[in-house]
């Protein structure tokens, strides 16, 4: 059985949408299905996405659905037109946007819309990203009261909190009608806003690698009713405030090369510990299963003991089986509920019946985002005697912004935990791409208040694994409809490569002692199960068969207990890499994240050295019998020194081993 290419690509047969490269006079961007991203100056990024988002009560996004869309493009200007239906639930929404780009440099995105049915929103209209790129840049924000403000953009994630039931976003970036930052000394780009108040804050507690800005403000009560008929009109215009621009006084673009450069630095850290989840479908490893995650070299496996269910006894034998047969301990997450005393102690009397290996407690609690002491402090005192080495951690169960607005209780904890996701706010390959780098983020960020405690990541996941911030029950899963905690990307060589960049931008923090991936089979596993897909015309997976990401986890599983080695590409949303050492071994892998060839530069190399390759003419293959993929005979590369030039075809890898030192 063979598979549609796009399919092997990113886990979908439809192609992916087409890119427009714009300029309007010295600013250049790119046009994509009614959006604009990436508008630079030079190699300056001014703005990272400017488009409109229609959020339900549950902050479910209605899909924008475009037609009768016009494109007038010039050299230095253009003019674009759509009408845009949005639907979801009770939501039918219709507007008309227009994109303008003169050669002044001035970007006018205007939305003029009505409600065709009464509905809960959470929000509706545009939404502005200023790249995290600028990080510390100089602001100034002029707000709606006509009041003026100068600040700086955070360096380090700020907190969004909650006070007295109201959420505050990062001040004083609120109640806004425009904000301005410094691109370079003495120049400075404006983005005005126009038909609602607009606020800002910093995605990166999501790990969007972006500051939002948005309307309506978080102080007003959501979700609000759009009765039929309402009109919405808005406007967004980006601008150059230097009234003396000129070529000489551009940020320089880099030099028009087709390649990218990989560069290895050479300061090193500790690769953290990796994990898997236990599989979520309930189905008990086969042996050929438990066989294949042997090779993966994992550090512990992950099950989510909920004590007030009756069922979580079972959930214990099944996950104590696993870890005794790959030969690992257990990471336990532990829910408790308000009769916790109780729930502990039957957990303390089932230790000794079940005797799991167990590396850390993880103490939750079902009404908190963020575990106060008190929880872990009475599981300590009903598990800290099964084995005094066992970590007791807190933290959240959640996102990274839930530990950031409610600091864990370091006094409390061996250890401290967040989970991770890429699609909070938005779901394209280009998008979930942009989060890794904030990932890392999140780890320095936390350093900041965790002391010197272990940071424990767990789970990273493509998908959200449940709503924390729905107002209202979730909508009935649909017939032929996959669970929303599925991604079709899961089986993709794009799952691979996102995979590779979200271990490389943590682990290369060094502020990271364990990392929990994905689960261990299943549609939100490393692997199919023997049954196969339940829904294989979405989830195109093969019975029995590995993922791509399966040989990523093998490839950084390998160096198990080695380091990581610093590294940098010169264009991180096309190519990606991770380097790994290990006594005098060097391993470097690369991921190509587009549908494009890339040509890397690696530099310094240090060959000779064998490499393997895994894209879209050979997956197929190392899914099917990744024995025989990982054992067969490498490509040679015989250069000994200085740099080392490679193709990587579309969402390729590669693994490159280099001989000892």
């Amino acid at each position: 059985m063979s598979l549609p290419t796009n399919v092997l690509y990113y886990g979908k047969e439809a192609p992916l949408p087409d890119q427009l490269p714009l300029r309007a006079g010295p600013l250049t961007m790119i046009y994509e299905n009614g959006d604009l991203r990436y508008i630079k100056l030079g190699e300056k990024e001014i703005v990272r996405r400017l488009y409109v988002a229609i959020r339900d009560r549950n902050w479910g996004t209605a899909a924008n659905v475009l037609s009768n869309v016009t494109l007038d493009i010039q050299a230095n200007s253009f003019h674009i037109a759509y009408d845009c239906t949005n639907q979801l639930a009770d939501i039918d929404f219709v507007w008309h946007g227009e994109l303008r780009g003169d050669a002044a440099g001035t970007i006018t995105c205007t939305l003029d819309g009505t409600a065709r049915s009464t509905f809960l929103r959470n929000r509706i209209g545009f939404c502005l990203l200023h790249s995290s790129t600028i990080a510390g840049a100089s602001a100034q924000i002029e707000h709606v009261d006509g009041s003026s403000e100068e600040s700086v953009f955070p360096i380090h994630i700020a907190p969004q909190h909650v006070i007295q039931g109201e959420i505050k976003p990062v001040a004083p970036f609120n109640e806004m009608r425009a904000v301005a930052h410094e691109i370079v000394p003495g120049m400075w780009a404006e983005v005005r806003f126009d038909g609602e108040i607009f606020e800002m804050e910093d995605q990166r507690n999501w790990t969007d690698a972006s500051y939002k800005t948005y309307g309506t403000p978080l102080r007003l009560p959501f979700p609000a009713e759009v009765p039929m008929g309402t009109p919405i009109r808005q406007r967004v215009t980006v601008k150059l405030l230097n009234p003396h621009w000129s070529k000489e006084n551009e940020p320089a673009s880099s030099t028009q090369s087709n390649a990218v450069v990989f560069a290895i630095g050479k300061p090193r850290t500790s690769l953290p510990e990796l994990g898997l989840g236990v599989a979520s479908h309930g189905q008990p490893l086969a042996e050929g299963e438990i066989a294949r995650l042997k090779a993966l070299h994992l550090s512990h496996l992950r099950v989510d003991l909920r004590l007030a269910d009756p069922g979580f006894a079972d959930a214990l034998r099944r996950a104590t089986d696993e870890a005794n047969a790959l030969s690992i301990a257990l990471e336990v997450a532990v829910h408790l509920t308000d009769n916790a005393a109780t729930e502990v102690q039957t957990l303390r009397d089932m230790l000794t019946q079940v005797k799991p290996p167990v590396a850390r407690w993880l103490i939750f609690h079902t009404k908190e985002k963020s575990t106060s002491a008190h929880w872990v402090q009475l599981a300590r005192q009903a598990l800290a005697a099964y084995d005094p080495n066992a970590q007791i951690g807190g933290g959240t169960n959640l996102y990274f912004t839930e530990l950031n607005r409610g600091r864990p209780a370091i006094a409390a904890v061996n250890c401290v935990a967040y989970s991770i996701n890429p699609q909070v706010h938005a779901f394209d390959n280009a998008s979930l791409i942009e989060t890794v780098a904030a990932q890392g983020t999140t780890a320095i960020s936390a350093r900041q208040f965790c002391g010197n405690l272990p940071l424990v990541v767990t789970p990273i996941t493509l998908q959200p694994r449940f709503n924390p911030n729905a107002t209202g029950p979730e909508p009935a899963l649909r017939p032929g409809e996959l669970p929303s905690q599925v991604d079709p990307r899961q089986m993709s060589l794009f799952g691979a490569g996102w995979t590779l960049g979200s271990i490389k931008y943590l682990a290369e923090t060094g502020q990271v002692g364990s990392m929990t991936y994905y689960e261990t089979t299943g549609w939100r596993g490393v692997m199919e199960t023997v049954q196969g897909s339940a829904l294989p015309e979405k989830f195109h997976s093969l019975p029995g068969d590995v993922f791509p990401l399966y040989h990523l986890l093998a490839d950084v599983g390998e160096f198990a207990g080695g380091e990581v080695i610093q590294s940098l590409s010169s264009e991180p949303l096309h190519v990606e890499g991770l380097v790994l050492y290990q006594a005098g071994r060097t391993r470097i892998l690369l991921a190509n994240l587009t549908a494009q060839l890339q040509d890397v530069t690696i530099q310094p190399w240090h060959g000779p050295g064998q490499a393997r390759h895994l894209h879209a003419m050979n997956v197929v293959d190392a899914m099917r019998a990744p024995e025989t993929f990982r054992t067969q005979e490498s490509e040679a590369v015989v250069e000994a020194a200085g740099t080392h030039q490679i193709t990587l075809l579309p969402f390729a890898l590669v693994c490159i081993d280099l001989g000892s030192e």
